[in-house]
């Protein structure tokens, strides 16, 4: 991340053993670990909802994008009969004059088998 090498962690441990001291050191390299780990921890956490909210906005469009498709909307008015307004959402229903006339051809089919 900040492109630090071995030898400049060496230089930078030695001028902290001159300035802190043998006794206060070990305490201090610690503390300073608890921070990192805690920074590494939150920004890790920020990266994973910056994704989540990227691949949710990315599904959105996508559904927006089929939703206004014209081959979608033109397969949906061959099903269903009718043509449906932009954004409309709706069961396919089925009429009584549509059940008497399945009922009907289904009861004259079943004449014709039996003769």
């Amino acid at each position: 991340m900040f492109d630090i090498g071995f030898t400049e962690i060496i230089f930078i441990m030695i001028i902290a053993l001159l300035v802190v001291g043998p006794e206060r050191l070990p305490r201090i390299a610690r503390t300073a670990g608890l921070w990192a780990g805690k920074l590494r921890g939150f920004v890790s956490s920020v990266k994973a909802d910056i994704d989540k909210e990227l691949a949710t906005e990315e599904l959105k469009k996508v559904l927006e994008k089929q939703a206004a498709s014209p081959e979608l909307e033109a397969l949906v008015d061959t099903v269903t009969g009718d043509a449906l307004q932009a954004g409309e959402r709706s069961a396919p229903s089925v009429s009584a004059e549509k059940k008497r006339a399945v009922t009907h051809l289904s009861e004259s089919g079943a004449d014709e088998k039996t003769e």
